[in-house]
């Protein structure tokens, strides 16, 4: 994730948007190395599916949103540790880390708590209990390691159940009294004590000041099941050290774990991490693995996704989360838009039929050979926007391009430009809504905002099919929208024609004043109209402003 670019076209991406992003990413990479990633920001559509199957090119990766995620901070990398290490081991680790909280996983790395520094002085501030030991089950080499001891008698994975700790300070009639099957048993070198204990069935009698332990001492401890632990440490710092054996499970938090994911947005989760009192908060992968730690000082240092905008500079038109991002540049060849940048940007925008011919430009000028591959996307783009040379967009800088392209992609434009236009119109097995985001765009001019659907099809009994289902759906779409005037296109690409359906308060008004239809008109029809940039939107935005 680190350093990369991505180069993104506008939502509801055409040909163009989708092919002119992978074409750049593909300059950009090899005129500086550096990590230029295509992404596209909607549905990829049939027509640049065709483009994109037919040069054995990979659809760019889904981008719906550039705000900052979690992926985009530092993550810190703290290990997960096992439930069964104990509270010394688990202290140890945090200071060569530093860090004060720890996240604690099974074997396949699931999340199963997380302990605190403050968890860790609350066990030995608040726990007078001396059956404490074997309440928390405690592993035999929990308290082997904690007291550097070595195991006399016994197994390293038996576990204390049951019994309590103490430590055998008197003499042997008066231990006795107090020794209970399976206490666990702090003394020194007295042979005395030693038997004792072990014939008072203690589960285990911790030998300390490194002193020898008899040979029948041994004997009697394993006929008696009685583990023997031998540590160089006095009886006094013996007894601080065995709490500290005590597996974190014990006292670790696994209920209510507030956990958030790589994909979260920063800012989705400042707002929660600021009304816990956690310090620490774990990050899980996408498919639920732990991964690593963020506190809300690393919220600080969350970078900023960085993009370069193709064909398109219009917010209402781009990603989500855009005023959220660093915007490197922009390539286009549409009006200028109501977006803003930050800071100055690279703005390449020129009056051409297409975004492609732009990019072709550029890989002249930077004298970059054109593979194969790149040739064909940028040439698909160019025969779809300009509808192979008939659109009023189209210039001659266009048409040069995309013959000198499809030579080197090794196609005839014509032929192939049948053939993708087909498969982009072949609209059989997709509903209303497919068809009417395949190719939208909203729009603003002052305080109005509109929106605008297009479909291209080379058969008119095709594009009456999709009116018949789309005069329906359009009254739903302007609802999700919140736009005063919904309009759609239907562009017959044979005889360059378009009818217009619309929706919303004034819609009809404006279609009679800009294009001046007859009020009683039923059927709105244009000849020779297929641009939606250049013949449409401009004219919509000039009787808006003069209303």
């Amino acid at each position: 994730m680190e350093n990369q670019i991505f180069v993104i076209g506008h939502v509801n991406p055409d040909t163009d948007s989708i092919c002119s992003a992978i074409a750049y990413a593909h300059l950009k990479t090899k005129l500086s190395g550096e990590g230029y990633v295509p992404k596209r920001a909607g549905h990829i559509n049939s027509e640049t599916k065709f483009v994109l199957e037919a040069f054995k090119v990979s659809a760019p990766g889904y981008l719906p949103d550039v705000r900052t995620q979690v992926k985009d901070i530092e993550i810190r990398r703290t290990k997960g540790v096992k439930c069964g290490i104990s509270l010394k081991e688990a202290w140890s680790y945090m200071r060569e880390s530093n860090v004060v909280t720890l996240p604690i996983v099974d074997a396949e790395d699931h999340l199963e708590g997380l302990i605190t520094v403050g968890d860790i002085t609350k066990s030995y501030m608040d726990v007078y209990d001396n059956r404490i030991l074997t309440k928390a089950h405690t592993p035999c080499r929990n308290l082997v390691e904690t007291l550097e001891g070595e195991l006399i008698v016994g197994s390293s994975e038996e576990i204390f159940h049951n019994g309590k700790v103490l430590i055998a300070a008197a003499n042997p009639d008066l231990m006795e009294n107090y020794i209970e099957k399976d206490d666990v048993v702090i003394l020194g070198n007295r042979y005395e004590s030693q038997l004792c204990a072990i014939e008072m069935n203690a589960g285990c009698i911790i030998v300390c000041d490194g002193a020898s332990v008899s040979k029948t001492i041994t004997k009697m401890a394993q006929n008696n099941s009685c583990i023997i632990i031998k540590t160089p440490y006095d009886t006094f710092t013996a007894a601080r050290l065995i709490n500290q054996s005590i597996p974190i499970q014990f006292f670790m938090t696994d209920k209510d774990i507030l956990s958030f994911t790589k994909d979260d947005y920063i800012e989705d989760i400042k707002g929660i991490m600021a009304q816990k009192r956690h310090r620490d908060f774990p990050i899980l992968d996408k498919d639920g693995y732990y991964f690593g730690m963020i506190s809300r000082r690393n919220l600080l240092g969350a970078k900023r996704k960085k993009l370069i905008l193709v064909d398109h500079n219009e917010k209402s038109q781009a990603v989500d989360g855009l005023e959220d991002a660093e915007i490197l540049e922009i390539i286009d060849h549409h009006r200028l838009g109501s977006l803003e940048t930050i800071n100055p940007v690279f703005f390449r925008n020129q009056p051409l039929g297409c975004t492609a011919t732009i990019i072709y430009q550029m890989y002249l000028e930077h004298q970059i050979s054109i593979e194969p591959q790149i040739a064909g996307l940028l040439c698909s783009a160019i025969l779809s926007d300009t509808l192979v040379y008939r659109s009023p967009t189209c210039t001659e800088m266009d048409k040069q391009a995309a013959e000198a392209l499809a030579k080197l992609a090794g196609i005839q434009t014509e032929e192939y430009a049948r053939r993708m236009f087909e498969a982009g119109s072949d609209l059989t097995n997709k509903s209303p809504e497919e068809i009417f985001y395949q190719d939208f765009k909203k729009f603003t001019t002052g305080e109005v905002s509109f929106g605008v659907g297009q479909i291209s099809s080379m058969s008119r009994e095709e594009l009456d099919r999709i009116k018949e289902s789309l005069v329906p759906y359009m009254q739903k779409a302007y609802h999700e929208h919140g736009v005063e005037m919904l309009f759609f296109m239907l562009t017959n690409i044979m005889d360059g024609s378009t009818e217009f359906l619309y929706q919303g308060a004034g819609a009809k008004e404006l279609l009679i004043n800009t294009f001046h239809f007859d009020k009683n008109d039923k059927v709105f029809h244009l000849e020779n109209v297929v641009s939606r940039k250049k013949q449409v939107i401009p004219a919509l935005m000039l009787a808006l402003q003069e209303n």
